[in-house]
């Protein structure tokens, strides 16, 4: 990776030189081609594409600049409006796209010339819609999290879910963190006047371009807690919720129907390529005793399960500041899962607590992926170090977070556990 190979032929240089040494050759290199097909045919697997499909029809097809308008309508006359409509609209999106990505990307071109017009401060501006673009990673449908739970052999469903709580406590420290911010700096937020608006327009507007919107989360979300269907059903209910939406607007068209499955294929195949060679990085690191020499090296330390549990958490973080959420995953994963099990840790606990680390790194520097997609909607000249000094209040409440739930589990498995 370091020498600027994709990450998914890196794992296959890897595993080929592995299973050389530790398989007999050849013989090695057949098993690891006979591995691609129960890899990328986990039925644990299958909402990934439909989430992805999910997301960019919704954004494609401008849905999304709906919701937008009605929040900004329904804010009140607040100082930082803006800051809180981007907040409030970044979490009805990981709602309903669970894409970090998407999310900051239409977010920060919707929003970021318009704060910085109205004379916000750059870290008024870029912060919380890195902070909100983030929240797709916990808050449901993740498909990260659909990924991690394949993976890591978790109850897709309960990790899903398990989400939803810690997401929302992150959104009022965001929206605290905004609210202290202009407490403090008046300026960094300046306050505008904004026209009278009735509430029967306001009810009008969130009538006709949010509640039609929660069909698409019950679809998701709704379905799974009561459980009418599993993960995997209920983003085919999601896909088709999008579809209906999109009758109801006038906004289907083909165009954006091949675009939005465009725009799956290629994040899905990248993906699957990248699982499949992973399967055979994970039964190389235990067939040639590394796992469990790794697992008595540790253990012969003495360490106690929080010293270990931050020990792993430190490695993410560091790992966050170079590589992809994927990657990480798929190398930190068959070194962790062995120690969690080890340790006792809950597997839904230890998921969402790792998904939170991942999610720290879309915005460390100097590779965080969020970093660079406000870069490329800020305006010219404006700095990477700008834009990181502008998430890092987020990412240490997201740090505060993953306290709490070491502290409080309960925050993470009460949800879950009523399933």
């Amino acid at each position: 990776m370091g020498l600027g190979l994709p990450v998914a032929f890196a794992f296959f240089v890897t595993n080929v030189i592995g299973l050389y040494l530790f398989f007999g050759g050849s013989v090695g290199v057949t098993q690891m081609i006979a591995n691609f097909s129960d890899a990328v045919s986990t039925y644990a697997l299958a909402p990934l594409p439909m989430f992805l499909v999910m997301g960019s029809l919704f954004f494609r097809s401008g849905l999304g600049e709906k919701v937008i308008y009605a929040l900004d309508l329904c804010i009140g006359n607040l100082r930082g409006r803006l800051a809180y409509v981007v907040l409030a609209a970044g979490t009805i999106f990981s709602a309903l796209s669970g894409s970090s990505l998407a999310n900051t990307g239409m977010m920060g071109s919707l929003m970021v010339p318009e704060m910085l017009k109205r004379g916000y401060k750059p870290h008024m501006a870029f912060g919380p819609v890195l902070g909100a673009g983030s929240l797709a990673v916990i808050i449901p449908p993740s498909s990260l999290a659909v990924l991690l739970g394949s993976l890591a052999q978790i109850d897709v469903g309960a990790l899903l879910i398990a989400g939803a709580l810690p997401g929302l406590l992150l959104v009022v420290m965001y929206a605290t963190l905004i609210f202290a911010q202009t407490k403090i700096d008046p300026d960094a937020a300046p306050h505008y006047p904004v026209p009278a608006v009735r509430a029967a327009e306001k009810v009008r507007a969130v009538a006709v371009n949010i509640i039609p919107m929660s069909v698409i989360v019950f679809m998701v979300v709704g379905t799974i807690i009561l459980g009418i269907a599993t993960p995997t059903e209920s983003a085919g209910l999601g896909c088709a919720a999008v579809f209906a939406l999109l009758f109801a607007y006038r906004r289907f068209s083909w165009s954006v129907v091949w675009k939005s499955l465009d725009d799956a294929m290629k994040v899905t195949g990248m993906t699957f390529l990248i699982i499949s060679a992973s399967t055979t990085f994970s039964q190389i690191f235990a067939f040639s005793g590394a796992s469990n020499g790794f697992i008595q090296f540790i253990v012969g330390y003495d360490l106690g399960p929080y010293p270990m549990l931050l020990m792993m958490l430190l490695v993410v973080l560091l790992l966050g500041m170079f590589m992809d959420q994927v990657s990480m995953m798929l190398i930190t994963l068959p070194i962790f899962l062995p120690i969690a099990q080890q340790f006792g840790y809950d597997p839904v606990w230890f998921g969402l607590i790792l998904l939170l680390a991942y999610e720290v790194g879309f915005t460390t520097p100097p590779f965080g992926l969020l970093l660079f997609i406000m870069l490329g909607v800020a305006p010219k000249g404006t700095s990477l170090k700008t834009v990181a000094l502008s998430a890092a209040p987020y990412i240490a409440l997201t740090l505060l977070l993953i306290l709490l739930i070491v502290l409080f589990p309960r925050i993470a498995l009460f949800l879950p556990n009523l399933i």
